[in-house]
Order: structure tokens, then sequence, then C-alpha cells
């Protein structure tokens, strides 16, 4: 059955990680609080969030600002390569690039992420059942991110890859009955100091 209210999908890539990711670094910690700052006066009912430690200490971070939002830890919301595209849909250009780079990868992220890219379209997008629209934060990482932006635009599925998302940085995609979805806001990092907004940011990006 069609969905007969509005979705607002929230959507944050992780804070900063330390060099093994097994934690955030003091900057990933004040990016997640900032966040939830701004996020305090949003009507979230959930956060999502994958199962790696970088992406649930986040969460919980976020959580922590808003009152009683409940943490859903989600497979979903994990860090996988959601589509292995061949060679033929790619530029020609780029090709070899881009698949040297997908094959640095574990093959069980290569391997299992599809079914997991899959599920994240039918359990994170789309309108929602009812007469009351639904606020939802997903706590992810930079593929999940460009994936679910990708599909929002109706882009071809290899086209997640080239889409970078900042720590702590907001994207925010509506999703109406009878409309097409809507990328609201992308990649914004308004609630983050300078100095914060430049350590997302690969060092050849940072301004």
């Amino acid at each position: 059955m069609p969905g007969t209210a509005t979705r607002y999908l929230y959507l944050t890539r992780h804070g900063e990680a330390s060099p093994d990711e097994s934690e955030l670094t003091e900057n990933g910690r004040r990016q997640a609080v900032l966040l939830g700052e701004r996020l305090r006066d949003s009507p979230l009912t959930a956060i999502h969030h994958g199962p790696l430690p970088r992406a649930a200490q986040t969460a919980r971070l976020i959580r922590e600002q808003l009152d009683g939002v409940p943490l859903q830890l989600s497979d979903q919301a994990g860090d996988y390569i959601p589509y292995v595209p061949q060679r033929h849909e790619l530029p020609p250009e780029s090709a070899d690039a881009m698949l040297a780079r997908l094959a640095e990868f574990p093959a069980a992220e290569r391997e299992q992420g599809p079914e997991l890219a899959r599920e994240a379209l039918l359990r994170f997008t789309g309108p929602v059942a009812g007469d009351q629209p639904r606020h939802e934060l997903v706590v992810t990482h930079n593929f999940l991110t460009g994936w679910l932006v990708r599909a929002a635009l109706d882009a071809p599925r290899w086209r997640w890859m080239g889409l970078y998302h900042a720590n702590a940085a907001l994207t925010v995609i509506r999703y109406a009955p009878g409309r097409p979805a809507a990328v609201l806001l992308y990649n914004d990092t308004g609630h983050l100091p300078a100095e914060l907004r430049s350590a997302c940011f690969p060092s050849d990006l940072r301004v």
C-alpha cells in the first residue's frame, strides 16, 4: 500500500574518527554534539545508526542533546559498498580508476553491500503510512549517504560514487506522496565552526 504521509529523512555521516576508526576523535565528539544541538528543535521520532563504533558513538552524542528520541541499531545503516558497477556503466576515462578503488575493499563489503543497500531503500525512503509526517535521522557513512542521495535524484546506480559527505554534515530528503523525492539540504556544515568544517574535508579541499 502506498504511503500517505510525508517522510523527512535526515542523513549524517559519523563524526571524525581516530586513525584506527575505533572511536571518535575530540573533533568528532564536538561535531556530533553540535549537530545534536542543531537538531534540538526538529521533530525527530527516531535515530537509526549503523553498528560500527564511530556511527554508534555519534548517534549517542546526538541523542544526548535531544529529548527522548530513541536510538535504533540498523545493519542497513552500516558501512558497505552499495553497488558495484560493470565497466560499461562507467565513464571510459575513469572506469579503470573507479574499479580499482572498489577492488581495494574487503570482498564481504562488495558482496553483501548490494542487498543491504536494497533493504536501506525499503526501510528509509518513500512516503509513510498514516496522516502525520515522519522525521527520522540516519547516522551512517559516506557511501550510504551517496547511495540514498543518488536514489532520490534518480541517477544511475553507479553514481553513488563521487558524492562526498563531510563528517557530521546534514542532508535532508523529503518523500511526499505523489511527488518526486526532493533533496532539501545537502552536506550542510553550518552548525560547525570553521576549524571543525575544515577537519571534515580532504586536505586538498580545505579552505
